[in-house]
């Protein structure tokens, strides 16, 4: 056994102070006193907070999760560690059936593999299965129409699936999903209507993918995804790089969508954690220059984001403590995916998915199902 002393402690609602964080693989109990044989962590006055969760990454440490390599797939988890991620669904893009099948192949496998970095829940899909107006860093070449068929192998694997419900005819595809699975289903990289987003959440889409990006927007007449979003009972993506949406629509949205609603990802690509330069993405150049990536026909491709920062960056730009913010890169990614059973919150009986912030959100220490994966506490 473990024991956090000295630290902050952040559950769902309170920071409580003066208590011991005890814990194995599960956390144990909010304690005053330990035994003499448990392993002690001295938090130094740190917030304990959950292990942060990233629904939506598809790259970091110039890897991808579409070099389909069991490598690559745990570099990735060991560079998003530092940040405080303790778990993550790493995420595909548009590209052949046979590259998706090949990454969701490995993603598979991870998940078998133990290993020091991130924990790795499922795959996310991104694509193939959107519409070409709102492709973003999508491929065009390689977009296909909503069909079961092509995802049916992979219903263990796949956790949640980012598409274009315009493109599904008579809501067919969502409507098996949602019958044969326990899959999320996200809008995403769409042209529909606020009618047609309406009637997809209706049968079963349950997710807006990076909300704001890559779908209809917000019109007094015409209201798109974005209106959707907001006035339902949705969880919305955001990427708070402060690029992708300008911050200013920070608390916009959560006054709108309430705390248990919004989901803070990082949609990083492979140049997370790199240098500035050329890299790709779902097989085209990107160009990442200042910290923002982009095609070269100057399309936002992705983000070189990383998730403690999107809560420091959501946080200062909105009334939430630093708990509630927390919540929305765990605790909410985990009620998103049906997983907040044993993910997302410092919970007795939960796994202990630990991480150490200052004020800051600078990440000093992270701990995945009760192995410490990340330590600079003494650094």
């Amino acid at each position: 056994m473990k024991a956090i002393i000295n630290g902050k402690i952040l559950t769902e609602n309170n920071v409580i102070e003066d208590k011991i964080l005890l814990f194995d693989d599960k956390i144990i109990d909010f304690c005053d006193e330990v035994e003499e044989n448990v392993e002690i962590i001295d938090a130094k006055g740190l917030y304990v907070s959950p292990g942060l969760i990233d629904i939506h990454v598809h790259g970091s440490c110039n890897c991808d999760v579409m070099d389909k390599s069991v490598t690559s797939i745990k570099t990735i988890g060991n560079g998003i560690k530092e940040n405080g991620v303790t778990s993550f669904l790493p995420t595909t893009m548009t590209m052949s059936k046979e590259d998706i099948y090949e990454a969701l192949d490995t993603i598979r496998e991870s998940m078998d593999i133990k290993y020091d970095g991130a924990q790795i829940l499922g795959a996310h899909l991104e694509g193939p299965f959107i519409n070409s107006k709102y492709k973003g860093a999508q491929s065009d070449e390689f977009i296909k129409v909503p069909n079961y068929p092509f995802i049916e192998n992979y219903v263990d694997v796949i956790k949640i699936i980012s598409y274009a419900p315009e493109v599904d005819e008579n809501f067919n595809f969502t409507k098996e999903i949602k019958d044969k699975t326990d899959i999320t289903l996200s809008i995403a990289h769409t042209n529909a209507t606020y009618e047609e987003a309406k009637l997809a959440i209706k049968y079963g889409a349950s997710n807006i993918t990076h909300l704001f990006n890559a779908m209809t927007p917000l019109n007094h007449r015409e209201m798109g995804v974005v209106g959707a979003a907001l006035t339902t009972d949705v969880f919305c993506e955001i990427i708070c790089d402060n690029i992708h949406i300008n911050p200013a629509l920070f608390q916009f949205v959560l006054n709108n969508k309430g705390k248990d609603k919004v989901v803070l990802i990082t949609d990083c690509m492979r140049a997370g954690c790199m240098p500035d330069g050329k890299y790709d993405l779902g097989g085209q150049d990107v160009f990442v220059k200042d910290g923002v990536a982009r095609l070269a026909a100057g399309n936002l491709a992705g983000s070189v984001l990383n998730l403690n920062k999107a809560v420091y960056n959501f946080m200062k730009n909105t009334d939430l403590s630093i708990n509630e913010a927390i919540n929305l890169a765990s605790l909410n990614p985990a009620r998103s995916i049906n997983m907040d059973k044993t993910k997302g919150s410092l919970e007795i009986d939960k796994d202990a998915d630990i991480a150490l912030f200052d004020e800051d959100m600078n990440c000093y220490m992270s701990i995945s199902q009760g192995e410490i994966i990340f330590n600079s506490l003494d650094k």
